[in-house]
């Protein structure tokens, strides 16, 4: 017996060092294939070589590292806007890269401005004499208002072009709620604030119906405008193929409508690539990623140091107790970063890129105080990516020059706080009961599920959130140097598109990032310069420990599963991390 129980033990301790060895050999080859993609080596360009766009995917504001899908086999990163624009900017001043080939697949842009912006570095690309080619299995409509741009623009015989309009389709979950017991309690001010009505309403308001009718309008009207003037079609004839829907139209009648060029099969595409690079019919085709631009060493200006601080996702007082950081603008992290700059005697001037919707209105007070300290120091200039607008405007506005796109999405200055009841789920479906004692008449104030709050209770909350209106819009009054009147007629949250703010007075004028960056530098009062990314991106290792949580690339995925419910469901699932007093805009635009 004695001898049976020593062999179990030793058995038994074989086995579990066994797998304590497995174990630390699986960390060591996983954190070696990390240390390896998390060196990135310079790319060396070939002679007459085209710089390829591949349009696939999900294309946010920043590059997102993919650290696990990568050691699944999948692509290492998905280019964000700045690399795009980068990669570009890169293949126009290298002597080596003599053009760009565009394929387009299945592209999902954060926003039409983000695609303005790409649209107007590839015009530049044109300008410098280099040329553009674009290909296409099948073309969505943003990939297509991108890839007009290109000198000759082709299409698969069996490929189709979604040219069809903007809409915008709101969904309600009030009634899916109340089968639930669970309703929505809402304290606002601002008649076009429509963010709660997702949860509070079973259709659009009139004057959400008339803001939304507003800007999807003046979307299209610039994606109209711009493929008209590449394309060389009239304004008029794409809006008829756009009310007949021509996605079903036969290819070759797309040549007909001069949507494109030619209708070709992918693999023919290589002679022509050739005859544009003037290569002989079995000559290969030197070829560099948008990606391998990136790292292709470009030479260190002179000069001053712009820092361009980018501010991306729903505005939060801190990630404490959240899952990730992944994609929000962490207010209590944002002003310790913009108090560096603040202190960095390096850096002359600060470009905010600005892409949110909003979010905690607590959060964007605490950073418009650092934004206004940082700004009594070096100039600041805010760039308007996709959308600036409630607690995204909140920030911006006492910087010294407002940028914006024509279609970023700006103002909605408002706030509301929603507060859910589940006293119905608990009381009459679960059958919970409550009792409570108290020594003040609100003592359960906020502290029970039993009920909703009372009439008392919601007056209360009712001048709160008035106040927090009133100091966002004096903020908005003293930053863009308006009388609050003023801003009242601009006010009640109403969201704007850019081109539309610039005349209100919400922004100082139209354009890029670029743009942005050298308005700062004249404001600094500075010849040549050079700028530079804040905040840096995670090391493989945040990425890997963001991975077991809500990272960016299960964020992805869930986006591209639920669509259009993806925000609103998000919101719900995160209710309690939320800060009461919220500054933003509908959880969801939801423009197609």
């Amino acid at each position: 017996m004695k001898e049976f129980i020593k062999y179990t033990l030793a058995t038994i301790v074989g086995m579990i060092i066994v797998t304590l060895l497995t174990i630390f050999a699986g960390i060591m080859m996983v954190a070696g294939a990390l240390s390896a993609m998390s060196t990135e080596e310079e790319v060396e360009v070939d002679k007459n070589s085209v710089m390829v766009i591949n349009l696939n995917g999900v294309m946010n504001e920043r590059t997102q590292d993919m650290t696990i899908p990568f050691m699944n086999g999948l692509d290492e990163k998905v280019l964000g806007l700045e690399d795009y624009i980068k990669s570009i900017e890169k293949a126009r001043d290298n002597e080596n890269i003599k053009g760009i080939y565009i394929e387009a697949g299945m592209f999902a842009p954060d926003s039409y401005a983000s695609l303005q912006e790409m649209r107007k570095a590839l015009l530049d690309f044109k300008k410098s004499g280099k040329w553009i080619i674009a290909y296409g299995d099948t073309y969505t409509q943003g990939a297509y208002y991108l890839a007009s741009v290109a000198d000759k623009l082709y299409l698969n015989p069996e490929g189709h072009i979604e040219w069809k309009g903007m809409a915008s389709t709101p969904v309600f979950y009030k009634d899916l709620m109340a089968k639930f017991g669970v309703k929505m309690q809402l304290a606002k001010v601002g008649a076009y604030k429509s963010a709660p009505e997702t949860f509070t309403a079973d259709e659009m308001s009139d004057a959400n119906r008339e803001q939304i009718t507003a800007f999807i309008t003046g979307i299209w009207d610039n994606v109209k405008k711009d493929v008209a003037d590449s394309r060389k079609v009239s304004v008029d004839s794409l809006d008829s193929y756009a009310d007949r829907i021509v996605m079903f139209d036969a290819p070759e009648n797309y040549i007909k409508m001069n949507l494109v060029d030619s209708i070709v099969y992918a693999r023919d595409m290589k002679p022509v690539v050739r005859k544009q690079l003037g290569l002989e019919a079995d000559d290969d085709i030197s070829q560099i990623t948008a990606e391998e631009m990136t790292l292709v060493k470009a030479e260190r200006r002179p000069g001053e140091e712009i820092a361009v601080y980018y501010a991306c996702g729903d505005i939060v007082d801190d990630v404490t107790g959240m899952q990730s950081a992944s994609e929000v603008i962490n207010g209590r992290q944002v002003c310790k970063d913009l108090e560096r700059l603040e202190n960095d005697d390096d850096v002359k001037a600060v470009v905010l890129r600005i892409n949110s919707g909003g979010g905690s209105a607590y959060a964007s007070e605490q950073i418009w105080y650092s934004i206004k300290k940082l700004k009594e120091k070096k100039p600041v200039v805010v760039s308007m990516g996709g959308m600036a607008a409630s607690g995204g405007y909140y920030m911006s506005c006492i910087a010294d020059k407002i940028i914006a796109e024509p279609t970023t999405l700006t103002g909605s200055i408002g706030i509301f706080g929603m507060f859910p009841d589940f006293s119905g789920l608990l009381t009459e479906k679960l059958g919970v009961k409550f009792d409570e004692v108290k020594t003040n008449r609100n003592g359960t104030f906020g502290a029970t599920l039993a009920r909703p709050f009372n009439e008392e209770e919601m007056s209360y909350l009712n001048t709160y959130i008035d106040r927090g209106y009133k100091l966002f819009r004096q903020r908005v009054a003293d930053g863009r140097k308006m009388s609050v009147e003023e801003v009242e007629k601009i006010a009640q949250g109403h969201v704007w598109l850019g081109q539309d703010a610039v005349k209100i007075g919400l922004v100082d004028k139209l354009g890029t990032l670029g743009d942005a960056v050298k308005e700062a530098a004249a404001l600094a009062k500075i010849g040549e310069f050079r700028t530079r990314n804040y905040p840096a991106r995670k090391t493989w290792m945040e990425t890997l420990t963001e991975g077991v949580g809500d990272n960016s690339y299960i964020n992805n995925q869930l986006r591209s599963f639920a669509g259009e419910y993806y925000e609103p469901l998000r919101l719900l699932k995160t209710m309690n991390m939320q800060n009461a007093i919220q500054a933003r805009i509908p959880y969801s635009i939801n423009v197609k």
